[in-house]
């Protein structure tokens, strides 16, 4: 069995051609054998929206103004992409933690996909809770296909809008196409996830709503080729 999982950044699915997810011959895993996801559950999926603006004044850290609308179009895109969204604003690690616990608990067999938004500060690696850091692999641990079974072979994507460093990223307008090539790690119970960041590595940010207005969830499915079962 061969699993993959993807990191990718705005530049890379900013130009992506669109195309129709479909599905032939499924499998019981949510995979089809013609390399692409079965999207054709009964639901499309759960969109959790977690938008922390506002921390503990221990943290050290500035609210983030824009992310309330940054917030509240993802909620218009994903529900219009006929996802069940769930808005939750200004967690602590605890809650956030829990949260993805409790979600990860439910039945997801008659969804096709999972989503989660993270709007936060952040640093290379960890997310911020409005008391202070969780890392990244602690919280999407909970949808390692050892833990989360109803969603094994189906694509779990995480979107991430919070700064990965301290060195600032300015950002640069392109009309070229996207890279193909992405980083391919073989890690069994991590397969089908893909994380989009806003920047890259070591890379941090002023809000990027840039990001935000080009992100395409199709486009993002496609781009994450399904893993190869033997």
């Amino acid at each position: 069995m061969e699993n993959t999982e993807h990191s990718v950044d705005a530049k890379s699915i900013k130009n992506s051609e669109i195309k129709t997810l479909h599905g032939s011959k499924s499998v019981d895993s949510g995979m089809s054998l013609d390399n692409s996801y079965k999207m054709d559950y009964p639901e499309m999926g759960l969109c959790i929206i977690i938008n922390n603006k506002n921390f503990h004044r221990s943290t050290g850290m500035t609210p983030r103004s824009g992310t309330d609308v940054d917030a509240a179009n993802l909620r218009e895109t994903f529900t219009n992409l006929k996802y069940e969204v769930r808005n939750k604003n200004d967690l602590t690690c605890e809650e956030i933690l829990e949260l993805m616990d409790s979600v990860s608990k439910e039945d997801h067999s008659k969804r096709s996909s999972f989503v989660c938004v993270l709007l936060s500060h952040g640093d290379e690696g960890i997310i911020f809770g409005t008391n202070g850091p969780v890392d990244l692999k602690k919280l999407t641990g909970f949808f390692r296909g050892d833990y989360c079974r109803s969603l094994t072979g189906k694509p779990k994507l995480f979107i991430i809008q919070a700064c990965r460093g301290t060195e600032l990223d300015c950002g640069i307008e392109t009309d070229s196409g996207a890279d193909d090539d992405m980083a391919c790690q073989k890690i069994p119970v991590e397969a089908d996830f893909l994380y989009a960041y806003s920047t890259a590595p070591g890379k941090t940010v002023t809000n990027n709503e840039h990001y935000l207005e080009i992100l395409d969830t199709k486009q993002v499915f496609q781009r994450l080729p399904r893993s190869s079962h033997s």
